[in-house]
């Protein structure tokens, strides 16, 4: 059962597919009438096959759209994602769009929730972080009829439009760098991947550099949970225990690298001579630390800029000729950890 077109779906769309009236699937979808259980399988299917999304606004506009952007984002709760919503914000200030925000705390299932009930809505536009959905958030997102951007990363196919980085590139970059100043005891300390996509391709890109240079991962954490200070000062002193000769820290995020870099200072490790350390986000709030840590700038607020732009462009006009791909590069700040 696929579309080619790229217009919105409609209740005829599941009619013919489920194989019963429009009206029956008018029931199904609202939850209203007598229908059968069997009918209403087959008609749930064939609207989720389909990626078919019912309109909660059918009837009360005539455009059928509301000027509001859905941002889907996995968290609020670190430094990253605010600085997104900072650059679609700004982007969106002096047009009739203004985002709306749904987390998904980078689960598939709750992406898929929000999804479904943001454009039920029928948003101008949305804004999603990442490349990878599940089939039924890809069926929706296909079958909306609106601009698409994907933002945070560009190592993938995207839906319909993709800004962002190489992560890839990213964990490639800073394992040069680590290398080239001659560290060889190298540890790394990040979240659990099967759900972080962007940190798995970080580290992929990281630890293919390493291998080709002939140099194994000395030792290496995963942990579940927020990216705090807390979780950095710990995972370090468990690892630093565990291999005490691990001459290098390469942190996922700045927040747990930030947390490694205090608990050495207090033991008075010569940094960078002794052990040298590496974040990635290049999160502001680091300017505060004793030491600047070494670091990756991810481009976050220009990569929200950017994706609010092209949402704001071609809702003005649908046959704009934009790029379907924009890729900005990350540059490492060495700050005070990591030798040149």
């Amino acid at each position: 059962m696929t579309r080619q077109d790229s217009r919105p779906l409609t209740l005829r769309d599941v009619s013919e597919a489920s194989g019963v009236s429009e009206m029956t699937v008018s029931r199904v979808l609202r939850n209203r009438g007598d229908v059968s259980d069997s009918t209403r399988k087959k008609v749930l299917e064939a609207a989720k096959q389909l990626g078919y999304v019912p309109n909660k606004i059918a009837g009360a506009l005539a455009s059928q759209r509301v000027n509001l952007v859905a941002v889907i984002i996995p968290s609020m709760s670190n430094m990253v994602f605010p600085e997104v919503m900072t650059g679609i914000s700004r982007a969106l200030e002096g047009t009739d769009l203004q985002p709306v925000v749904g987390i998904t705390d980078y689960l598939p299932e709750k992406e898929e929730k929000v999804l479904y009930e943001m454009l039920s809505w029928r948003p101008s536009g949305v804004i999603i972080a990442g490349l990878e959905h599940s089939e039924a958030s890809r069926a929706m997102l296909r079958a909306a009829g609106i601009p698409v951007v994907e933002i945070m990363d560009v190592d993938g196919m995207a839906i319909d439009t993709k800004v962002g980085i190489s992560h890839r590139l990213a964990g490639e970059k800073m394992a040069h760098a680590i290398i080239e100043a001659g560290y060889k005891r190298i540890g790394f300390l990040g979240t659990k991947m099967p759900l972080d996509h962007r940190a798995r391709k970080r580290f992929e890109g990281f630890t293919q550099v390493m291998a080709k240079a002939g140099i194994e991962m000395a030792d290496q954490e995963f942990y579940s949970g927020g990216s705090a200070l807390a979780k950095g000062r710990e995972l370090t002193e468990a690892m630093l225990k565990r291999t005490p000769d691990i001459d290098f820290l390469y942190y996922s995020n700045d927040m747990i690298g930030a947390g490694g870099l205090l608990y050495l200072l207090e033991k008075g490790v010569d940094i960078p001579a002794e052990i040298g350390l590496a974040g990635f986000n290049g999160v502001e709030l680091l300017q505060g630390l004793p030491r600047q840590l070494a670091t990756m700038d991810a481009c976050r607020t220009e990569i929200g800029s950017k994706a609010a732009e092209i949402i704001a462009q071609r809702t003005a006009d649908p046959e704009a000729d934009l790029p379907k791909k924009i890729e900005m590069t990350p540059v490492i700040s060495f700050g005070d950890t990591l030798k040149r």
